[in-house]
């Protein structure tokens, strides 16, 4: 019988190993930037969201932009926009 390999999602790769972007201590004054993938209620979620980070958090604004599709990575307009006017991103999906 052979061996079967069990794959722990959770985990990740040591041979992958990916540098996080630093995160803030806080968002008090900061600006989001909203990244939807057009899926339904994506735009929905990624607002109330917005709304309760600038409400409870303290976030001074936000920036929502539309993926050209689901599957189809951010493009290169929306990111060069976002490094000059959004000081965290967050991504959301719908459905």
């Amino acid at each position: 019988m052979g061996t079967i390999k069990v794959l722990n999602p959770q985990i990740r790769n040591p041979e992958q190993e990916m540098q996080l972007a630093p995160r803030p201590a806080s968002l008090q004054g900061l600006r989001i930037g909203l990244v939807e993938n057009t899926k339904y209620n994506s735009s929905a979620l990624l607002l109330r969201i917005a709304a309760i980070l600038e409400k409870d958090y303290g976030a001074k604004s936000h920036l929502l932009r539309s993926k050209r599709t689901s599957g189809a990575p951010v493009d290169e307009k929306t990111i060069e926009e976002f490094k000059t006017a959004v000081d965290v991103a967050i991504a959301g999906i719908g459905d």
